[in-house]
């Protein structure tokens, strides 16, 4: 494979740093839900790390909009194309509006984003508790279809990597091939 096949050193950057974010954001929501206790603490590295991924996300799609990906490989049928085009998209979109839904969730609900010590971001939208009712709803929605778009991803890949042997993943990793 050669060097023109791979991603820019920046998309694998960014797509392997959120990748460890996501990752960790799926296992603190999940740990919040399941321990009260430590709901607070939890909630302390969870907002600023939403923040951090919607940050990582705009910066990656301007990058995607500036450079063209490498192909995909020839074997993939046109509905196998499809369906990594949607699901690159759904991907995108779920980062992108889960933390903003958060944000205007905290927001409606009264609670200030802390990032570090005293630096806050401001409210989105006024507080209002039947509002966030919905946006609480919505964030939980959202963050199962995140765990299962981020699951069939990684699966995907898997089933390229080990199954099919075409060299799908290194598009996407730091290996010389």
């Amino acid at each position: 494979m050669s060097g023109t096949e791979k991603f820019g050193v920046l998309a694998r950057l960014l797509h392997w740093g959120m990748a460890v974010m996501v990752v960790a954001m799926l296992f603190i929501g999940a740990a919040m839900v399941a321990s009260p206790t430590a709901y607070d603490a939890l909630q302390d590295v969870h907002r600023p790390l939403g923040m951090l991924i919607l940050v990582f996300t705009v910066v990656r799609f301007v990058n995607r909009l500036r450079h063209r990906p490498p192909a995909l490989p020839p074997a993939m049928g046109r509905w196998e194309r499809a369906a990594a085009k949607g699901s690159e998209y759904l991907l995108y979109a779920l980062m992108f509006t889960l933390p903003l839904i958060g944000w205007g969730m905290l927001s409606a609900a009264g609670y200030p984003i802390v990032l570090y010590g005293p630096l806050r971001l401001p409210g989105l939208l006024p507080s209002d508790p039947a509002l966030y009712a919905v946006l609480r709803q919505t964030h939980t929605v959202l963050a199962y279809l995140l765990f299962a778009a981020f699951l069939t991803h990684a699966c995907a890949v898997l089933f390229h990597t080990l199954v099919l042997r075409d060299r799908l993943l290194g598009r996407m990793t730091f290996r010389r091939e």
